[in-house]
């Protein structure tokens, strides 16, 4: 819509009429790319600029993530000095005198290490806003294990070192979890339980009911395990992936 302005030959347009003014006049539409609004209403009336409620939600907020020490588990994580930690042990403490206060034991997630700490009871602590990501293992090129991140279908190449408890448990196609802080790799997260075919073993012990003594078995991926004595090549165990403990026939 735009504002039409009209425009009166006669100088004397605002001592004639309404009649007059409708008929002596000749119309001629200005175009002013300002949308016409009509006088006297509640729309006219309000400004063409931009309100402090619209100004203020384009502008864009920092967010700042946080945990509380109260909500504390073991597996959180948290940055602590700009350095990621998980949560290994937590206890809350709320002594006969004094405030209550959380003391844990947390992990470096760069380097390893385990430092005490204690927090205030209902302290606020910046969370390390670790990220997942999705990638399957296709190949081991040298040392190094090449990934198919499954979000931007491109390669990724882990070492060792990366790969921690992980790379003995890697066989082709298989999914992972490689979790990462600042796009830095942390550490890479397996199923809690695979299940592996026994490429080596010592002769098994027929029937299940042999009870007592275990014996060292080599999985399909390398690893070495103790599985039970009548266990035999080519069967297939389910392996605790945390521990490297047996936990059944697969």
């Amino acid at each position: 819509m735009f504002l039409s302005v009209t425009h009166c030959s006669n100088r004397s347009w605002i001592h004639q009429t309404a009649w007059q003014r409708s008929w002596r006049c000749t119309a001629r539409t200005t175009f002013t790319g300002v949308p016409h609004r009509p006088r006297g209403s509640a729309r006219a009336a309000a400004p063409l600029v931009p309100t402090r409620r619209s100004a203020a939600a384009s502008r864009r907020r920092l967010r700042v993530y946080s945990v509380n020490s109260n909500d504390f588990r073991p597996g959180t994580s948290i940055e602590v000095d700009g350095v990621p930690y998980k949560v290994v042990e937590q206890l809350h403490v709320k002594p006969g005198k004094g405030a209550a206060f959380v003391r844990t034991k947390l992990r470096n997630m760069l380097t390893g290490s385990v430092l005490e700490r204690t927090f205030r009871a209902n302290e606020n602590v910046a969370d390390a806003l670790l990220e997942k990501v999705e990638m399957k293992f296709t190949y081991k090129e040298g040392d190094n294990f090449v990934f198919m991140n499954m979000s931007t279908f491109e390669e990724e190449r882990l070492t060792p070192e990366q790969m921690g408890n992980a790379a003995k448990y890697m066989r082709e196609q298989q999914d992972v979890q490689v979790l990462t802080w600042n796009e830095r790799v942390l550490e890479v997260e397996l199923p809690a339980a695979m299940v592996l075919e026994v490429t080596e073993t010592a002769p098994g012990l027929k029937g299940d009911s042999v009870q007592g003594g275990s014996k060292p078995a080599t999985l399909e991926t390398g690893v070495v395990i103790q599985v039970p004595l009548f266990i035999t090549i080519g069967e297939k165990v389910k392996v605790d992936t945390r521990t490297g403990t047996y936990l059944s026939r697969g």
